[in-house]
């Protein structure tokens, strides 16, 4: 079990932990993914016993709450060794973020471990857009993916990043098959991150817009959320459940419990600083020293945009 309560200068609990296990992505996605993408080579990763050590160390100081990214972290052929080796901590919640296309395989065994909770990256629910977002035609892997995973019983959340003009046209398409496969659905706005800069006023749509247009066809209902959620969530009149992630709108810093370990080792104090000091080589107990050295680097208010390609920081 921890030794310590995680707490940064402003008083907040830092508790969760986000861990990038690589760079690459089989879709490439408009708004996260520029057209030549250069990305970190196999032999850089830390390796699965590498990230299980650096893992159980930052659990021993206060991290309770682990989610495996990207990139897309189906990609890695040890994805399942990673996931059993931090099958064994003692974590009050353990899941990943992932665009679903490979997910099917891995079902059965994530079944056994305590990795139940999956985000799955959802942009449109028609075929044709869906490959124009994603440049992949593989929506209906995704979505057969997406219903097999909530049979088995999986806590399954579906992530959609709103874009004017491309999908905000299929907002309440997208909710409808939420509602009927009983599944979270979660709108994110646009963030000033990497290849999207140059054209984020073109395609940004907020939060609110896009609630407005929801209470054309439900009724909303707020729903209490934890201090440190991203997510502000509301109950549709019809059962729905319903969140925004509004990064830019209503940014939640105040209350930020995360820290972020990326595919190259080193320990992220924000998803909008793109350095931090590495984690690899560390002795067990250099790891706390090093943890208050991250919180004290944790920005308080946003930070207004990142030049860093979205895919490099990890979801």
């Amino acid at each position: 079990m921890s030794i310590n309560e995680l707490r940064d200068k402003h008083g907040r609990h830092i508790h969760k932990l986000r861990i990038s296990l690589l760079d690459a992505c089989n879709m490439r996605c408009l708004y996260c993914m520029p057209e030549k993408q250069v990305f970190m080579p196999n032999k850089d990763w830390p390796k699965a016993d590498e990230l299980i050590y650096m893992a159980t160390n930052l659990v021993k100081q206060g991290i309770d709450e682990i989610r495996l990214t990207g990139g897309e972290p189906l990609l890695r052929a040890d994805f399942m060794e990673i996931v059993h080796g931090l099958d064994k901590l003692p974590l009050k919640k353990f899941g990943f973020t992932t665009n679903a296309i490979h997910l099917k395989k891995h079902l059965k065994e994530l079944k056994k471990t305590n990795c139940q909770y999956i985000n799955i990256s959802l942009d449109s629910v028609n075929r044709e857009n869906f490959h124009k977002i994603t440049k992949t035609d593989s929506l209906e892997v995704v979505l057969e993916a997406i219903l097999m995973a909530k049979e088995l019983g999986f806590k399954v959340k579906l992530n959609t990043v709103l874009l004017r003009g491309m999908n905000d046209h299929e907002i309440i398409d997208l909710i409808d098959f939420a509602e009927d496969n009983d599944i979270e659905i979660r709108f994110l706005e646009l963030m000033k991150i990497g290849v999207v800069l140059p054209v984020f006023d073109k395609l940004f749509i907020s939060a609110e817009e896009v609630i407005n247009k929801v209470k054309t066809k439900w009724s909303l209902e707020s729903v209490e959320m934890p201090v440190d959620s991203t997510s502000f969530n509301f109950k549709t009149n019809s059962g729905g459940n319903i969140g925004f992630i509004a990064s830019e709108s209503r940014p939640f810093c105040g209350g930020c419990s995360r820290l972020r370990l990326g595919a190259d080792g080193k320990l992220r104090p924000c998803l909008m600083l793109d350095d931090g000091p590495s984690l690899r080589g560390l002795e067990p107990d250099q790891f706390y020293p090093f943890l208050l050295k991250v919180m004290d680097l944790k920005p308080h208010t946003r930070i207004n945009e990142l030049i860093q390609p979205m895919h490099q920081v990890g979801g």
